[in-house]
């Protein structure tokens, strides 16, 4: 059984059209793999900024707090309380925001 194709034509249908196929494949490939780490980094980076404006809003949120309750709140403590707001933020322990939840509600009365 003769299917009309010899091996010089076989090894020229190979040369011009499977391996440049597979060569294209392979470039793809790695070019669609290379672009998805990059969108990945991309969005790591992006949830990373995301914690850090959470971080910034919670901190001015903090202190716009104070800030209301220095404004509302008439006493004998607002010196204090604004020298206290131009310090660099102090990350208190529970016992000492114990002690300063207690401090405060009792100069209150």
């Amino acid at each position: 059984m003769n299917l009309g194709v010899s091996l010089g034509e076989f090894i020229a249908f190979m040369t011009v059209f499977v391996i440049p196929a597979i060569v294209i494949m392979y470039i793809a490939n790695r070019f669609f793999r290379l672009r998805e780490r990059k969108l990945e980094i991309e969005a790591m980076n992006a949830a990373e900024k995301a914690a850090q404006y959470a971080a910034q809003t919670a901190e001015m949120e903090q202190r716009l707090r104070v800030v209301e309750q220095i404004v509302t709140d008439s006493g004998v403590h607002t010196a204090a309380q604004i020298d206290a707001l131009r310090q660099p933020p102090h990350v208190l322990s529970d016992r000492e925001r114990a002690s300063a939840t207690k401090d405060s509600s009792t100069s209150r009365r």
